[in-house]
């Protein structure tokens, strides 16, 4: 046999590399059907914490965090933690020398209880109620960013000792995303507006308040955004705006905070490079010295280290294939919300049968509780086959409900021992112990 003969041969027996887009950096399907990550078998993670099930890999999470720390060196990174976020992510977040925004105080209590530095701590929020506003000044978050009047106000009330503060502008810049994630645009329930002068006052009556030190401007465009250039012109706007507040106030603030929203696979190092040309020019163009970049990634650090494994409970078939699983709405209701799509792969056994659409639904009580509609899948899927579903690291776990008492899924991390359970599945007991 030659070795041209052999060559095709070998690579059946070799493992295959996965979509570097929406896979975990390690992850890596067998010819037999299982994948791994970091060379732990989903399908042996199936069987010994069962399914449905959220995988981590925490390899990943280094990666992307590290990542950032490169692109934007000079940049302070904060982790947006509605993304993902429990004790063990917060820990490892530290470690890796990133912040963190908070958008309440389960959040915060989270963070703080996993010994997140508070002073690398940031609160967001619209509508943040007094008992949030109090936890945060007694833990000593670093910043608050303030969305509203009324907000100004009441912290200018409680703080007993002089607290940062960044003042949430909204530019009217449409990020070119869904509706229901565009924040940059004017008329939404985010930030001060800058066309209608709501900005310009906002700084007033924070500089009004003796213990607020307003240190910057933040903004937030949207989410899953893949144009570089509505961050430049954010940058324009907002520099001009630092401009104007140094010419009417004499000051100028030392940090700019652009937010996050970055999809999944977005030109990093074009953002890095030419983000902060722009705020170079646009600064000299002022007279400003340069402030400091703050951004706030959170899918583009968490949604390809995640994945979700279901088990095959129904197939029908008819006018089209129903595959029904043993998770859905409750475990990922972004579908439903947004229309998000994902990708689905057989796992646990090869299948030489010819591929079919297939519809994979969830188990609620609900005609919209659908995962993908377009499914491919191999024209033999049954009951009790394994489905792997990638890029599910991202707003999963934090959006996950009990809906229909189903009890939330595991989170299961792969490092480089033996995988640990950052998160148990939820108990009937943890159902049953809020009621009175």
């Amino acid at each position: 046999m030659t070795l041209a003969e052999l060559i095709p041969t070998f690579r059946n027996f070799l493992p295959e590399h996965l979509d570097p887009g929406r896979w975990p950096d390690r992850a890596q399907a067998l010819p037999g059907g299982d994948i791994t990550v970091g060379g732990t078998s989903l399908t042996g993670l199936a069987e010994r914490f069962d399914t449905p099930g959220y995988v981590v890999d925490t390899a990943t999470l280094r990666a992307r965090c590290r990542a950032y720390r490169a692109a934007l060196p000079d940049a302070e990174i904060a982790f947006a933690g509605k993304a993902f976020l429990c004790r063990r992510m917060a820990k490892l977040l530290a470690g890796e020398g990133l912040s963190l925004d908070v958008c309440s105080a389960g959040e915060l209590a989270t963070a703080t209880s996993a010994g997140f530095p508070p002073g690398r701590i940031m609160l967001h929020g619209n509508a943040k109620p007094d008992h949030e506003l109090r936890a945060a000044l007694d833990a000593g978050v670093g910043r608050i960013v303030l969305d509203s009047p009324d907000e100004i106000d009441l912290l200018g009330a409680l703080a007993t000792r002089r607290q940062d503060v960044l003042i949430r502008v909204t530019p009217g810049i449409d990020g070119h995303t869904h509706r229901a994630v565009a924040t940059g645009v004017e008329d939404q329930k985010f930030g001060f507006s800058l066309a209608s002068g709501q900005a310009a006052e906002a700084v007033r009556r924070v500089r009004s308040k003796p213990l607020l030190n307003l240190v910057g401007l933040h903004c937030h465009l949207g989410s899953q955004i893949t144009d570089v250039e509505v961050y430049e012109r954010a940058v324009r706007a907002l520099a001009g705006f630092l401009a104007e507040i140094a010419v009417r106030h004499g000051v100028t603030l030392p940090q700019l905070d652009l937010g996050g929203g970055h999809a999944v696979n977005f030109d990093l190092r074009g953002f890095g490079c030419r983000v902060k040309n722009v705020l170079a020019q646009e600064c000299r163009k002022h007279g400003l010295a340069a402030p400091r970049l703050v951004v706030e990634p959170g899918r583009a650090i968490a949604a390809r280290a995640g994945l979700t494994v279901y088990r095959v409970i129904t197939v029908k078939r008819g006018v089209r294939t129903f595959v029904a699983v043993d998770g859905g709405f409750s475990d990922n209701p972004r579908p439903a919300l947004y229309g998000a799509r994902y990708a689905v792969r057989l796992l646990g056994r090869a299948s030489s049968a010819p591929v079919a659409p297939a519809t994979v639904v969830g188990r609620h009580c609900e005609a919209g509780d659908v995962l993908m509609r377009d499914a491919v899948l191999p024209g033999d899927i049954a009951a009790g086959d394994l489905l792997v579903v990638p890029c599910t690291g991202a707003y999963h776990h934090s959006m996950a409900s009990t809906y229909n008492s189903v009890r939330r899924p595991p989170v299961i991390a792969i490092g480089d021992g033996e995988p640990e359970l950052w998160i148990r599945r939820e108990s009937a007991e943890d159902l049953m112990a809020r009621e009175v």
